[in-house]
Protein backbone atom coordinates (compact mmCIF):
# COMPACT_ATOMS: atom_id res chain seq x y z
CA UNK A 1 0.00 0.00 0.00
CA UNK A 2 2.83 2.39 0.72
CA UNK A 3 4.70 1.90 -2.21
CA UNK A 4 2.15 2.44 -5.01
CA UNK A 5 1.46 6.14 -3.09
CA UNK A 6 5.14 6.83 -2.80
CA UNK A 7 5.65 6.17 -6.56
CA UNK A 8 2.37 8.04 -7.48
CA UNK A 9 4.27 11.28 -5.64
CA UNK A 10 7.41 10.13 -7.00
CA UNK A 11 5.47 9.93 -10.30
CA UNK A 12 3.63 13.14 -9.76
CA UNK A 13 6.86 14.85 -8.97
CA UNK A 14 8.76 14.08 -11.67
CA UNK A 15 5.65 14.65 -14.06
CA UNK A 16 6.25 18.45 -12.67
CA UNK A 17 9.77 18.90 -12.90
CA UNK A 18 9.76 17.62 -16.69
CA UNK A 19 6.59 20.25 -17.29
CA UNK A 20 8.55 23.06 -15.54
CA UNK A 21 11.50 22.40 -17.69
CA UNK A 22 8.91 21.59 -20.79
CA UNK A 23 7.76 25.24 -20.01
CA UNK A 24 10.69 27.01 -19.93
CA UNK A 25 12.05 25.48 -23.49
CA UNK A 26 8.78 26.89 -25.23
CA UNK A 27 9.64 30.19 -23.15
CA UNK A 28 13.10 30.19 -24.38
CA UNK A 29 11.09 29.64 -28.29
CA UNK A 30 8.74 31.83 -28.01
CA UNK A 31 11.19 34.48 -26.79
CA UNK A 32 13.48 34.52 -29.44
CA UNK A 33 11.20 34.67 -32.29
CA UNK A 34 9.61 37.68 -30.20
CA UNK A 35 13.39 39.18 -30.75
CA UNK A 36 13.65 38.38 -33.93
CA UNK A 37 10.49 40.27 -34.80
CA UNK A 38 11.12 43.26 -32.79
CA UNK A 39 14.52 43.61 -34.52
CA UNK A 40 12.98 43.06 -37.65
CA UNK A 41 10.16 45.83 -37.23
CA UNK A 42 12.97 48.06 -35.72
CA UNK A 43 15.04 47.63 -39.27
CA UNK A 44 11.98 48.85 -41.02
CA UNK A 45 11.29 51.70 -38.58
CA UNK A 46 14.86 52.92 -38.96
CA UNK A 47 14.46 52.49 -42.79
CA UNK A 48 10.93 54.52 -42.87
CA UNK A 49 12.45 57.08 -40.33
CA UNK A 50 15.92 57.45 -42.43
CA UNK A 51 13.19 57.69 -45.82
CA UNK A 52 11.30 60.34 -44.30
CA UNK A 53 14.01 62.71 -42.35
CA UNK A 54 15.87 62.51 -46.04
CA UNK A 55 12.52 63.61 -47.49
CA UNK A 56 11.90 66.35 -44.79
CA UNK A 57 15.81 67.51 -45.46
CA UNK A 58 15.13 68.02 -49.29
CA UNK A 59 11.83 70.27 -48.15
CA UNK A 60 13.63 72.48 -45.67
CA UNK A 61 16.66 72.95 -48.17
CA UNK A 62 14.28 73.91 -50.87
CA UNK A 63 12.31 76.41 -48.71
CA UNK A 64 15.20 77.64 -47.22
CA UNK A 65 16.06 78.54 -51.20
CA UNK A 66 12.60 79.97 -51.95
CA UNK A 67 13.29 82.20 -48.74
CA UNK A 68 16.48 83.01 -49.80
CA UNK A 69 15.32 83.80 -53.57
CA UNK A 70 12.33 86.29 -51.47
CA UNK A 71 14.84 88.02 -49.64
CA UNK A 72 16.87 89.09 -52.06
CA UNK A 73 14.52 90.32 -54.35
CA UNK A 74 13.23 92.82 -51.46
CA UNK A 75 17.00 93.96 -51.01
CA UNK A 76 17.10 94.53 -54.67
CA UNK A 77 14.18 96.34 -54.62
CA UNK A 78 14.96 98.26 -51.45
CA UNK A 79 18.78 98.74 -53.61
CA UNK A 80 16.45 100.16 -56.10
CA UNK A 81 14.77 102.55 -54.48
CA UNK A 82 17.28 104.07 -52.74
CA UNK A 83 19.29 104.52 -55.98
CA UNK A 84 15.97 105.63 -57.88
CA UNK A 85 15.77 108.67 -54.41
CA UNK A 86 19.28 109.37 -54.61
CA UNK A 87 18.95 110.20 -58.71
CA UNK A 88 16.13 112.82 -57.90
CA UNK A 89 18.25 114.41 -54.86
CA UNK A 90 21.33 114.54 -56.92
CA UNK A 91 18.57 116.01 -59.92
CA UNK A 92 17.13 118.57 -57.32
CA UNK A 93 20.50 119.74 -56.09
CA UNK A 94 21.86 120.35 -59.74
CA UNK A 95 18.82 122.19 -60.19
CA UNK A 96 18.98 124.54 -56.94
CA UNK A 97 22.61 124.55 -58.22
CA UNK A 98 21.95 126.24 -61.53
CA UNK A 99 19.09 128.26 -59.65
CA UNK A 100 21.36 129.86 -57.43
CA UNK A 101 24.01 130.80 -59.84
CA UNK A 102 21.55 132.35 -61.96
CA UNK A 103 20.06 134.29 -58.73
CA UNK A 104 23.67 135.08 -58.27
CA UNK A 105 24.32 136.48 -61.50
CA UNK A 106 21.42 138.45 -61.87
CA UNK A 107 22.42 139.90 -57.66
CA UNK A 108 26.00 140.81 -59.03
CA UNK A 109 24.00 142.94 -61.97
CA UNK A 110 22.13 144.51 -58.92
CA UNK A 111 24.43 145.13 -57.29
CA UNK A 112 26.39 146.71 -59.82
CA UNK A 113 23.24 149.14 -60.64
CA UNK A 114 23.50 150.01 -57.03
CA UNK A 115 26.78 150.74 -56.86
CA UNK A 116 26.07 153.47 -60.08
CA UNK A 117 23.14 154.61 -57.99
CA UNK A 118 25.08 155.26 -55.32
CA UNK A 119 28.02 157.24 -56.62
CA UNK A 120 24.85 159.42 -58.89
CA UNK A 121 23.22 159.90 -54.87
CA UNK A 122 26.59 161.08 -53.53
CA UNK A 123 27.39 163.16 -55.58
CA UNK A 124 24.24 165.03 -55.62
CA UNK A 125 24.09 165.25 -52.06
CA UNK A 126 27.78 167.39 -52.68
CA UNK A 127 25.96 169.60 -54.76
CA UNK A 128 22.88 169.98 -52.88
CA UNK A 129 25.27 171.19 -49.87
CA UNK A 130 27.27 173.24 -51.72
CA UNK A 131 24.17 174.70 -52.75
CA UNK A 132 23.24 175.03 -49.29
CA UNK A 133 25.83 176.43 -48.12
CA UNK A 134 25.53 178.92 -50.88
CA UNK A 135 21.98 179.62 -49.85
CA UNK A 136 23.22 180.22 -45.95
CA UNK A 137 25.35 182.85 -46.85
CA UNK A 138 22.75 184.58 -48.68
CA UNK A 139 19.95 184.57 -45.43
CA UNK A 140 22.97 185.80 -42.89
CA UNK A 141 23.95 188.80 -45.72
CA UNK A 142 19.88 189.30 -45.60
CA UNK A 143 19.39 189.03 -42.42
CA UNK A 144 22.34 191.13 -41.47
CA UNK A 145 21.40 193.42 -44.07
CA UNK A 146 17.38 193.93 -42.32
CA UNK A 147 18.74 194.18 -38.70
CA UNK A 148 20.95 197.73 -40.04
CA UNK A 149 17.47 198.75 -41.55
CA UNK A 150 15.40 198.43 -38.83
CA UNK A 151 17.98 198.63 -36.18
CA UNK A 152 16.43 195.38 -34.52
CA UNK A 153 18.63 191.85 -33.81
CA UNK A 154 16.98 188.99 -35.14
CA UNK A 155 16.13 187.66 -31.66
CA UNK A 156 14.11 191.00 -30.88
CA UNK A 157 12.05 190.98 -33.88
CA UNK A 158 10.98 187.44 -33.32
CA UNK A 159 9.47 188.32 -29.74
CA UNK A 160 8.10 191.61 -31.34
CA UNK A 161 6.45 189.43 -33.62
CA UNK A 162 5.47 186.69 -31.38
CA UNK A 163 4.03 188.60 -28.80
CA UNK A 164 1.65 190.64 -31.63
CA UNK A 165 0.41 187.51 -32.19
CA UNK A 166 -0.07 186.60 -29.01
CA UNK A 167 -2.27 189.66 -28.39
CA UNK A 168 -3.80 189.19 -31.66
CA UNK A 169 -5.17 185.74 -30.87
CA UNK A 170 -6.60 186.16 -27.01
CA UNK A 171 -8.53 188.87 -28.51
CA UNK A 172 -9.86 186.58 -31.15
CA UNK A 173 -10.33 183.73 -28.42
CA UNK A 174 -12.03 186.33 -25.84
CA UNK A 175 -14.37 187.40 -28.89
CA UNK A 176 -15.06 184.25 -29.35
CA UNK A 177 -16.02 182.73 -26.03
CA UNK A 178 -18.20 185.36 -25.38
CA UNK A 179 -20.18 185.27 -28.67
CA UNK A 180 -20.35 181.00 -27.37
CA UNK A 181 -21.16 182.35 -23.40
CA UNK A 182 -23.75 184.09 -25.03
CA UNK A 183 -25.23 182.08 -27.01
CA UNK A 184 -25.62 179.38 -24.66
CA UNK A 185 -27.29 181.55 -22.16
CA UNK A 186 -29.97 182.29 -24.99
CA UNK A 187 -30.25 178.68 -25.77
CA UNK A 188 -29.66 176.69 -22.46
CA UNK A 189 -32.76 177.23 -20.94
CA UNK A 190 -34.44 176.15 -23.74
CA UNK A 191 -32.49 173.15 -24.98
CA UNK A 192 -33.48 172.12 -20.93
CA UNK A 193 -36.70 172.23 -21.16
CA UNK A 194 -37.15 170.67 -24.02
CA UNK A 195 -34.67 167.79 -23.14
CA UNK A 196 -37.01 167.48 -19.87
CA UNK A 197 -40.27 167.78 -21.64
CA UNK A 198 -40.05 165.07 -24.43
CA UNK A 199 -38.40 163.02 -21.25
CA UNK A 200 -41.55 163.65 -19.45
CA UNK A 201 -43.96 163.07 -22.53
CA UNK A 202 -42.03 159.64 -23.54
CA UNK A 203 -42.47 157.71 -19.71
CA UNK A 204 -46.01 156.78 -18.67
CA UNK A 205 -46.78 156.86 -15.22
CA UNK A 206 -49.50 155.04 -12.60
CA UNK A 207 -50.93 157.45 -9.79
CA UNK A 208 -50.44 155.15 -6.64
CA UNK A 209 -50.77 155.79 -2.68
CA UNK A 210 -49.80 153.71 -0.27
CA UNK A 211 -51.47 153.15 3.12
CA UNK A 212 -50.17 152.31 6.82
CA UNK A 213 -53.39 150.52 6.77
CA UNK A 214 -54.27 146.97 5.17
CA UNK A 215 -57.70 145.24 5.15
CA UNK A 216 -57.99 141.80 5.58
CA UNK A 217 -61.80 140.70 3.64
CA UNK A 218 -63.57 137.58 5.73
CA UNK A 219 -66.77 135.99 4.80
CA UNK A 220 -68.88 135.86 7.75
CA UNK A 221 -67.90 137.61 11.43
CA UNK A 222 -67.82 134.39 12.86
CA UNK A 223 -64.62 133.88 11.67
CA UNK A 224 -63.55 137.18 13.70
CA UNK A 225 -64.60 135.17 17.07
CA UNK A 226 -61.48 132.52 15.93
CA UNK A 227 -58.91 134.78 14.97
CA UNK A 228 -59.56 136.36 18.50
CA UNK A 229 -59.55 133.24 20.44
CA UNK A 230 -59.82 131.92 23.85
CA UNK A 231 -59.29 134.83 26.44
CA UNK A 232 -57.59 136.72 23.20
CA UNK A 233 -54.60 134.38 23.08
CA UNK A 234 -54.81 133.80 18.91
CA UNK A 235 -54.92 137.64 18.23
CA UNK A 236 -52.08 138.43 20.95
CA UNK A 237 -49.81 135.27 19.36
CA UNK A 238 -50.36 136.96 15.42
CA UNK A 239 -49.51 140.43 16.88
CA UNK A 240 -46.49 139.03 18.93
CA UNK A 241 -45.53 136.74 15.97
CA UNK A 242 -46.05 139.59 13.02
CA UNK A 243 -45.27 142.56 14.79
CA UNK A 244 -48.71 144.11 13.39
CA UNK A 245 -51.81 145.65 15.49
CA UNK A 246 -55.07 143.62 14.48
CA UNK A 247 -57.72 145.89 14.74
CA UNK A 248 -61.23 143.93 15.12
CA UNK A 249 -64.10 146.10 14.98
CA UNK A 250 -68.01 145.90 14.27
CA UNK A 251 -67.30 146.44 10.30
CA UNK A 252 -68.67 144.11 8.80
CA UNK A 253 -66.60 140.83 7.17
CA UNK A 254 -63.02 142.86 7.65
CA UNK A 255 -60.51 142.67 10.30
CA UNK A 256 -57.68 145.72 9.73
CA UNK A 257 -54.43 145.53 9.77
CA UNK A 258 -52.17 148.45 10.97
CA UNK A 259 -48.28 148.93 11.07
CA UNK A 260 -45.88 151.28 8.78
CA UNK A 261 -43.90 148.21 7.36
CA UNK A 262 -45.65 147.16 5.14
CA UNK A 263 -43.50 144.07 5.12
CA UNK A 264 -45.11 143.30 8.22
CA UNK A 265 -48.45 143.90 7.38
CA UNK A 266 -48.24 142.06 4.10
CA UNK A 267 -46.49 139.07 6.17
CA UNK A 268 -49.58 139.11 8.87
CA UNK A 269 -52.36 138.97 6.01
CA UNK A 270 -50.98 136.48 4.07
CA UNK A 271 -50.92 134.35 7.56
CA UNK A 272 -54.54 135.49 8.31
CA UNK A 273 -55.20 134.15 4.71
CA UNK A 274 -53.58 130.86 5.27
CA UNK A 275 -54.76 130.29 8.31
CA UNK A 276 -58.67 131.18 7.90
CA UNK A 277 -58.38 129.16 4.92
CA UNK A 278 -56.38 126.01 6.56
CA UNK A 279 -59.17 126.53 9.76
CA UNK A 280 -56.51 125.45 12.33
CA UNK A 281 -55.79 128.48 14.65
CA UNK A 282 -53.56 128.38 17.33
CA UNK A 283 -50.50 129.64 18.45
CA UNK A 284 -48.39 127.13 17.95
CA UNK A 285 -50.15 126.89 14.46
CA UNK A 286 -49.94 130.56 14.11
CA UNK A 287 -45.78 130.55 14.93
CA UNK A 288 -45.23 128.19 12.18
CA UNK A 289 -47.60 129.30 9.70
CA UNK A 290 -45.80 133.26 10.27
CA UNK A 291 -42.47 131.38 9.32
CA UNK A 292 -43.56 130.24 6.58
CA UNK A 293 -44.97 132.91 5.17
CA UNK A 294 -41.77 135.18 5.75
CA UNK A 295 -39.70 132.90 3.83
CA UNK A 296 -42.43 133.02 1.39
CA UNK A 297 -41.90 136.91 1.58
CA UNK A 298 -38.32 136.74 1.56
CA UNK A 299 -38.37 134.37 -1.96
CA UNK A 300 -40.74 136.95 -3.24
CA UNK A 301 -38.36 140.01 -2.33
CA UNK A 302 -35.85 138.58 -4.29
CA UNK A 303 -37.95 137.54 -7.43
CA UNK A 304 -39.10 141.04 -7.58
CA UNK A 305 -35.95 142.26 -7.91
CA UNK A 306 -34.78 139.80 -10.19
CA UNK A 307 -37.78 140.83 -12.37
CA UNK A 308 -36.89 144.80 -11.89
CA UNK A 309 -33.49 144.22 -13.12
CA UNK A 310 -34.49 141.99 -15.91
CA UNK A 311 -37.39 144.52 -17.16
CA UNK A 312 -34.82 148.01 -17.15
CA UNK A 313 -31.91 145.96 -18.86
CA UNK A 314 -29.62 146.39 -15.61
CA UNK A 315 -26.74 143.88 -15.65
CA UNK A 316 -23.97 142.54 -13.06
CA UNK A 317 -25.98 143.43 -10.17
CA UNK A 318 -24.88 142.58 -6.95
CA UNK A 319 -27.53 139.96 -5.13
CA UNK A 320 -27.57 142.14 -2.42
CA UNK A 321 -28.63 145.16 -3.69
CA UNK A 322 -30.92 142.82 -6.27
CA UNK A 323 -32.43 142.42 -2.67
CA UNK A 324 -32.35 145.87 -1.61
CA UNK A 325 -34.52 146.81 -4.72
CA UNK A 326 -37.29 143.69 -3.97
CA UNK A 327 -37.56 145.24 -0.20
CA UNK A 328 -38.48 148.70 -1.92
CA UNK A 329 -42.05 147.27 -2.91
CA UNK A 330 -42.75 147.34 0.14
CA UNK A 331 -41.47 150.86 1.67
CA UNK A 332 -42.99 154.08 0.61
CA UNK A 333 -41.55 157.72 0.52
CA UNK A 334 -44.59 160.43 1.66
CA UNK A 335 -46.99 157.46 0.40
CA UNK A 336 -45.39 156.99 -3.20
CA UNK A 337 -44.48 153.53 -3.36
CA UNK A 338 -40.44 153.18 -3.68
CA UNK A 339 -40.26 150.33 -6.06
CA UNK A 340 -42.36 152.16 -8.41
CA UNK A 341 -40.48 155.79 -7.69
CA UNK A 342 -37.50 154.15 -8.44
CA UNK A 343 -38.29 152.51 -11.84
CA UNK A 344 -39.89 156.05 -12.94
CA UNK A 345 -37.18 157.43 -12.09
CA UNK A 346 -34.64 154.91 -13.67
CA UNK A 347 -36.63 155.09 -17.36
CA UNK A 348 -36.59 159.08 -17.08
CA UNK A 349 -32.75 159.03 -16.22
CA UNK A 350 -32.42 156.55 -19.23
CA UNK A 351 -34.23 158.60 -21.65
CA UNK A 352 -32.81 161.82 -20.30
CA UNK A 353 -29.54 160.33 -20.89
CA UNK A 354 -29.74 159.52 -24.22
CA UNK A 355 -31.30 162.73 -25.11
CA UNK A 356 -27.73 164.16 -23.95
CA UNK A 357 -25.65 161.59 -25.71
CA UNK A 358 -24.94 159.77 -22.58
CA UNK A 359 -24.36 156.68 -21.33
CA UNK A 360 -28.20 155.69 -21.13
CA UNK A 361 -27.55 151.88 -19.18
CA UNK A 362 -24.90 153.50 -16.50
CA UNK A 363 -28.09 156.35 -15.67
CA UNK A 364 -30.74 153.45 -15.29
CA UNK A 365 -28.65 152.17 -13.04
CA UNK A 366 -28.22 155.00 -10.52
CA UNK A 367 -31.46 155.89 -11.29
CA UNK A 368 -33.01 152.34 -9.84
CA UNK A 369 -30.50 152.30 -6.89
CA UNK A 370 -30.82 155.74 -5.95
CA UNK A 371 -32.95 155.62 -3.11
CA UNK A 372 -31.96 152.08 -1.39
CA UNK A 373 -30.68 154.23 0.98
CA UNK A 374 -34.41 154.32 2.71
CA UNK A 375 -34.56 150.51 3.07
CA UNK A 376 -33.66 149.97 6.66
CA UNK A 377 -30.96 147.27 7.55
CA UNK A 378 -30.04 145.75 10.97
CA UNK A 379 -26.26 147.23 10.49
CA UNK A 380 -27.22 150.60 9.14
CA UNK A 381 -26.64 154.05 11.21
CA UNK A 382 -30.33 155.81 11.04
CA UNK A 383 -28.91 159.01 11.49
CA UNK A 384 -27.01 159.14 7.86
CA UNK A 385 -29.07 160.70 5.51
CA UNK A 386 -30.42 158.03 2.61
CA UNK A 387 -28.62 159.52 -0.32
CA UNK A 388 -24.82 158.81 1.77
CA UNK A 389 -25.72 155.46 3.24
CA UNK A 390 -27.12 154.22 -0.33
CA UNK A 391 -23.87 155.71 -1.86
CA UNK A 392 -21.68 153.49 1.12
CA UNK A 393 -23.52 150.44 0.26
CA UNK A 394 -22.80 150.80 -3.26
CA UNK A 395 -19.02 151.37 -3.01
CA UNK A 396 -19.44 148.11 -0.76
CA UNK A 397 -20.71 146.21 -3.41
CA UNK A 398 -18.37 146.88 -6.34
CA UNK A 399 -20.58 150.21 -7.77
CA UNK A 400 -18.95 152.22 -10.06
CA UNK A 401 -17.53 155.60 -9.18
CA UNK A 402 -20.23 157.36 -11.47
CA UNK A 403 -23.08 155.59 -10.04
CA UNK A 404 -21.95 155.71 -6.23
CA UNK A 405 -21.57 160.08 -7.10
CA UNK A 406 -25.07 160.40 -8.35
CA UNK A 407 -26.53 158.29 -5.77
CA UNK A 408 -24.72 160.09 -2.66
CA UNK A 409 -25.24 163.44 -4.26
CA UNK A 410 -29.13 163.94 -5.94
CA UNK A 411 -29.92 165.56 -2.17
CA UNK A 412 -26.69 167.77 -2.26
CA UNK A 413 -24.90 165.88 0.56
CA UNK A 414 -22.12 165.45 -1.65
CA UNK A 415 -20.43 167.25 -4.64
CA UNK A 416 -21.37 166.36 -7.91
CA UNK A 417 -18.72 164.55 -9.69
CA UNK A 418 -20.15 163.17 -13.24
CA UNK A 419 -22.89 164.35 -15.98
CA UNK A 420 -25.10 161.64 -14.33
CA UNK A 421 -25.49 163.04 -10.78
CA UNK A 422 -27.62 166.21 -11.93
CA UNK A 423 -29.72 163.57 -14.09
CA UNK A 424 -30.49 161.47 -11.40
CA UNK A 425 -31.48 164.63 -9.20
CA UNK A 426 -34.06 166.38 -11.69
CA UNK A 427 -35.80 163.25 -12.61
CA UNK A 428 -36.24 162.03 -9.01
CA UNK A 429 -37.66 165.79 -8.77
CA UNK A 430 -39.87 165.26 -11.78
CA UNK A 431 -41.00 161.67 -9.97
CA UNK A 432 -41.92 162.93 -7.05
CA UNK A 433 -43.49 166.24 -7.81
CA UNK A 434 -46.10 165.35 -10.62
CA UNK A 435 -49.72 165.18 -9.31
CA UNK A 436 -50.78 162.54 -7.26
CA UNK A 437 -47.14 160.92 -6.81
CA UNK A 438 -47.35 161.64 -3.02
CA UNK A 439 -49.61 162.08 -0.57
CA UNK A 440 -48.92 165.56 1.29
CA UNK A 441 -51.64 168.14 1.65
CA UNK A 442 -50.58 171.27 -0.05
CA UNK A 443 -51.56 173.81 2.72
CA UNK A 444 -49.83 172.03 4.86
CA UNK A 445 -46.62 171.35 3.16
CA UNK A 446 -46.62 175.27 1.73
CA UNK A 447 -46.64 176.06 5.75
CA UNK A 448 -43.98 174.15 6.40
CA UNK A 449 -41.70 175.73 4.30
CA UNK A 450 -42.95 179.21 5.26
CA UNK A 451 -42.38 178.12 8.97
CA UNK A 452 -38.83 177.17 7.71
CA UNK A 453 -38.24 180.45 6.11
CA UNK A 454 -39.74 182.32 8.80
CA UNK A 455 -37.36 180.39 11.29
CA UNK A 456 -34.07 182.05 9.53
CA UNK A 457 -35.56 185.38 9.40
CA UNK A 458 -35.59 185.48 12.56
CA UNK A 459 -32.30 185.84 13.64
CA UNK A 460 -29.84 189.17 12.90
CA UNK A 461 -27.91 189.72 9.52
CA UNK A 462 -30.42 187.45 7.27
CA UNK A 463 -30.81 188.80 4.03
CA UNK A 464 -32.98 186.15 2.20
CA UNK A 465 -34.38 182.74 3.34
CA UNK A 466 -35.29 179.91 0.44
CA UNK A 467 -36.45 176.57 1.46
CA UNK A 468 -35.78 173.98 -1.46
CA UNK A 469 -36.34 170.47 -2.16
CA UNK A 470 -39.05 170.05 -0.96
CA UNK A 471 -38.11 171.44 2.19
CA UNK A 472 -35.10 169.24 3.47
CA UNK A 473 -32.10 172.02 2.42
CA UNK A 474 -32.95 175.68 3.89
CA UNK A 475 -30.30 178.56 1.92
CA UNK A 476 -30.04 181.56 4.40
CA UNK A 477 -27.75 184.38 2.24
CA UNK A 478 -26.87 186.75 5.24
CA UNK A 479 -25.39 190.38 4.70
CA UNK A 480 -21.98 190.12 4.65
CA UNK A 481 -21.03 193.31 6.83
CA UNK A 482 -23.33 192.17 9.45
CA UNK A 483 -22.13 188.46 9.83
CA UNK A 484 -18.63 187.32 8.90
CA UNK A 485 -17.59 184.05 8.07
CA UNK A 486 -17.14 182.63 12.18
CA UNK A 487 -20.56 183.97 12.61
CA UNK A 488 -22.25 182.14 9.98
CA UNK A 489 -20.97 178.78 10.85
CA UNK A 490 -22.66 179.76 14.37
CA UNK A 491 -26.07 181.35 12.66
CA UNK A 492 -25.75 177.87 10.56
CA UNK A 493 -25.52 175.62 14.25
CA UNK A 494 -28.36 178.18 15.74
CA UNK A 495 -30.81 177.66 12.86
CA UNK A 496 -30.79 173.94 12.86
CA UNK A 497 -31.24 173.81 16.76
CA UNK A 498 -34.16 176.25 16.30
CA UNK A 499 -35.91 174.09 13.77
CA UNK A 500 -35.02 170.67 15.58
CA UNK A 501 -37.03 172.01 18.20
CA UNK A 502 -39.72 174.05 17.18
CA UNK A 503 -40.73 172.04 13.68
CA UNK A 504 -41.85 168.30 13.21
CA UNK A 505 -40.72 167.42 10.04
CA UNK A 506 -39.84 163.95 8.17
CA UNK A 507 -36.38 163.08 7.58
CA UNK A 508 -33.69 166.09 7.90
CA UNK A 509 -33.44 169.79 7.03
CA UNK A 510 -30.36 171.18 5.62
CA UNK A 511 -29.29 174.03 6.85
CA UNK A 512 -26.42 176.16 4.30
CA UNK A 513 -25.65 179.87 4.96
CA UNK A 514 -24.00 182.04 2.50
CA UNK A 515 -22.22 184.92 2.80
CA UNK A 516 -21.04 186.82 -0.12
CA UNK A 517 -18.63 189.47 -0.84
CA UNK A 518 -18.99 191.42 -4.20
CA UNK A 519 -16.94 194.19 -5.89
CA UNK A 520 -18.83 196.08 -8.41
CA UNK A 521 -17.06 198.76 -10.97
CA UNK A 522 -18.54 200.19 -14.63
CA UNK A 523 -15.95 200.48 -17.24
CA UNK A 524 -17.24 203.29 -19.58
Amino acid sequence: MENPIIFTMVAAVVGLIIGFFVAKALEKNNASKLIKEAKKSAAMILKEAQSEGESIKKDKILQAKEKFIELKSEHEKVIFSRDKKMAEAEKRTRDKEAQISNELSKNKKINENLEEKVKDYNHRITVLEKKQEEIDKLHKNQVQQLEVISSLSAEEAKEQLVESLKGEAKNDAMGYIQNALEEAKLTAEQEAKKVIINTIQRIGTEEAVDNCVSVFNIESDDVKGRIIGREGRNIRAIEAATGVEIIVDDTPEAIILSCFDSVRREIARLSLHKLVTDGRIHPARIEEIVKKTKKQIDQEIIEIGKRTVIDLGIHNLHPELIKMVGRMKYRSSYGQNLLQHSREVAKLCGVMAAELGLNPKLAKRAGLLHDIGKVPDAEADMETPHAILGMQWAEKFGEKEDVCNAIGAHHDEIEMKTLIAPIIQVCDAISGARPGARRQVLDSYIQRLKDLEDIAFGFNGVKKAYAIQAGRELRVIVESDKVNDDKAADLSFSISQKIQTDMTYPGQVKVTVIRETRAVNIAK
